[in-house]
């Protein structure tokens, strides 16, 4: 299935179901948000999966009546992994690592698709990152690799937009990376069951048409099961968590001249099986 978060005529945000041309809203089927569907786990998905089959027509909408938000609009956690591809860290020219990068987003950074990326004023180098991104669904700390399938409710496009200035001003990288807009995520969530291999998937980043990034997450350093494990030993993973699992080389900064973001550009991230991401970029105001 692929759920989304969406708004109709003024209405507060809905978490619905996208259903050949139709977004079907979860609201009669009891739940308020997406949080509580990936909550709700195995049993939640079969009670919607019983609910789409049959539900009525003031649960149905127009696709084209209707705006996507980001998925989960506010995630309990969104957690990036930085240098992840050989070929990033290369081009970043820092060493591979031999344990997982992290930082982190705040929420406040979270819009969806369609919405604008605003370049804050006070940046001059403000980047983009193609990234595959998945949600944790059962919750834990202490998980092991090897049940790393038990744990992701499903998967999503990530744009881990980022200002350079700021990323590279101290060690510390949070401040670069969690401008408000700079977490740009959807269009929807594909649960795990929709995608036979993560590690097997197309990413690509357009920026005004031209392709800026193309890889596979074949070539992730620490994939999705090492991602978990090493995440759930230091703290507890909960549903609804954001992990962005880094990008692949390509990126505006290490380019030749620098191609950073631009008022009027148009970026489009595009995991295989996943949709497309796309968000226009403006000035702030």
């Amino acid at each position: 299935m692929r759920f989304v978060t969406f708004e109709r005529d003024g209405a507060a945000p809905e978490a619905g179901v996208i259903s050949g041309g139709e977004v079907i809203g979860l609201a009669a089927a009891g739940y308020p948000n997406l949080l509580a569907v990936i909550a709700g786990g195995k049993e939640a998905l079969a009670q919607i999966e019983s609910f789409i089959a049959a539900a009525p027509q003031s649960s149905r909408f127009d696709a084209s009546a209707v705006s996507l938000l980001a998925p989960i609009p506010r995630p309990p956690k969104i957690i990036c992994v930085g240098l992840n591809y050989a070929d990033h860290a290369r081009e970043a020219k820092l060493d591979i690592p031999k344990v997982p990068t992290i930082f982190a987003k705040f929420p406040t950074a979270v819009i969806g698709p369609g919405a604008n990326i605003v370049l804050p004023k006070a940046s001059s180098k403000p980047d983009y990152e193609a990234e595959f991104a998945f949600v944790i669904g059962r919750g834990g700390r202490h998980i092991p690799a090897a049940r790393w399938q038990e744990h992701v409710f499903g998967y999503l496009n990530f744009n881990d937009v980022s200002a350079r200035d700021y990323q590279m001003a101290t060690t510390q990288w949070i401040m670069g990376k969690t401008f408000d807009t700079f977490a740009p995520m959807g269009p929807w969530i594909v649960t795990a069951d929709e995608i036979a291999d993560p590690h097997a998937l197309e990413i690509k980043l357009t920026l005004n048409g031209e392709l800026m990034q193309c890889s596979n997450t074949r070539n992730l350093i620490f994939g999705i099961p090492a991602l978990i494990e090493f995440l759930s030993s230091v703290f507890t993973l909960e549903p609804g968590d954001v992990v962005a699992t880094g990008t692949p080389a390509g990126v505006g900064f290490a380019r030749k001249p620098p191609r950073y973001l631009r008022p009027g550009d148009e970026v489009v991230v595009e995991v295989q099986g996943l949709g497309a991401l796309r968000n226009p970029v403006v000035a702030e105001q």
